[in-house]
């Protein structure tokens, strides 16, 4: 069989919004972790098929292709073409998919894979109201004779499922704390070293809090009134790019490659757009049933940490060990850069696989629609 490899993976450190790279252009800080990629694996970046990455909000300075663009700001050969992929917060776990997926059907044998997102010079949701529109919803007949008028939106669909698996804000917010507190000691221990390219000076994930707590988190204001959810259980607005190498085998053996993982299952399934974040719930069990594996047999995970009850809820459903899910932190503490935290968790997950000795990671997250993508990789 065909295998698609995974070569190397690396991200930038994770900037606050209005943090360290809050005024770097995103085809710069794409064009970052680019050259890196380039210069750490030791290929032709002329010998690259293809350059794929994740982006939402493509408005502005993240607009035009930012995949073409990041690829030409870094210095790199014009004939490469590269293309953006939008599955909202999945969109660079899609572009690993879409890259493992040339490789497989043997249209490509070295594509890039990656994202890019700077949300403090591109606003959430920018997008979306571009033009003084209302929303993507508003206005669609068909949308609402389908889902009526009822509010669509992450932070409703949050609630609605703290409710749905009667999820304690106390609760929650143990879980939370655990992200900081997992993410300030895997910093502390050095095991995000090897995964980050230092931008000038800045080296370190700014998100992580070493002085949060229950106590202060049980003072903030639920983000909706009667609610469970607060801003300490939501993931932190950040800015940040991540790529990988994906390669086929007649690439690894052509280049004189060093596979460090292979991709044994990707795929994707949507669940109600009105609760909008459950899609990791069907996409896992459709992973684990496609693939042969059982839960068991899956050493690490990382789901994105969008919310704290989506991670809780899948978690009751699928019935993971929470020992061995985001062990060095999550989203609420490290950040979600949008469009590229698909692949900035891959490449987390890649490294702490071969840290740890594991065999199978498992990568999926919640998505805007419903939808969510699943990978499984088994390190080599």
């Amino acid at each position: 069989m065909t295998v698609a490899y995974l070569v190397d993976a690396l991200r930038t450190p994770v900037g606050r919004r209005g943090g360290a790279l809050a005024g770097v252009h995103p085809a710069d800080l794409g064009a970052h972790v680019l050259r890196a990629l380039v210069d750490r694996t030791g290929i032709d970046p002329a010998t690259v098929d293809d350059v794929i990455f994740g982006c939402v909000d493509t408005i502005g300075p993240q607009a035009g292709n930012i995949a073409r663009t990041s690829w030409l700001a870094a210095g790199l050969p014009e004939e490469v073409p590269g293309v953006t992929v939008d599955r909202q917060c999945g969109s660079s776990q899609q572009a690993v998919h879409f890259a493992a997926q040339a490789v497989l059907s043997g249209t490509a044998d070295l594509v890039v894979a990656g994202g890019v997102q700077n949300m403090s010079m591109v606003p959430i949701a920018s997008a979306m109201t571009a033009g003084g529109h209302s929303g993507p919803f508003a206005g669609s007949v068909g949308w609402s004779e389908r889902y009526g008028d009822q509010e669509i939106s992450q932070f409703r669909a949050a609630e609605l499922i703290a409710a749905k698996w009667d999820l304690s804000r106390e609760e929650m917010e143990e879980f939370a704390l655990g992200s900081h507190q997992r993410a300030v000691l895997a910093t502390m221990e050095g095991r995000f070293a090897r995964e980050i390219v230092p931008v000038g000076s800045f080296d370190t994930d700014e998100g992580p809090r070493r002085d949060t707590s229950l106590d202060r988190m049980a003072k903030l204001p639920t983000l909706s009134e009667g609610g469970r959810v607060t801003a300490a259980l939501a993931s932190q607005i950040s800015d940040g790019a991540a790529a990988l190498l994906v390669a086929s085998e007649q690439a690894v053996a052509r280049y004189n490659l060093k596979p460090r993982a292979a991709v044994r299952h990707l795929g994707v399934r949507a669940a109600d757009p009105v609760y909008m974040l459950t899609g990791p719930i069907p996409a896992t069990h459709r992973a684990l049933e496609r693939s042969g594996l059982t839960v068991d047999d899956i050493d690490l995970v990382e789901i994105n940490e969008a919310f704290v009850p989506v991670v809780l809820a899948w978690q009751r459903e699928l019935g993971f060990d929470l020992a061995r899910v985001n062990v060095n932190g999550g989203a609420v503490a490290l950040g979600h850069p949008l469009g590229a935290t698909g692949a900035k968790l891959m490449t987390t997950l890649l490294h702490e696989l071969e840290r740890t000795g594991g065999r199978y990671g498992l990568q999926t997250m919640c998505e805007g629609g419903g939808t969510a993508n699943v990978t499984i990789i088994e390190r080599v």
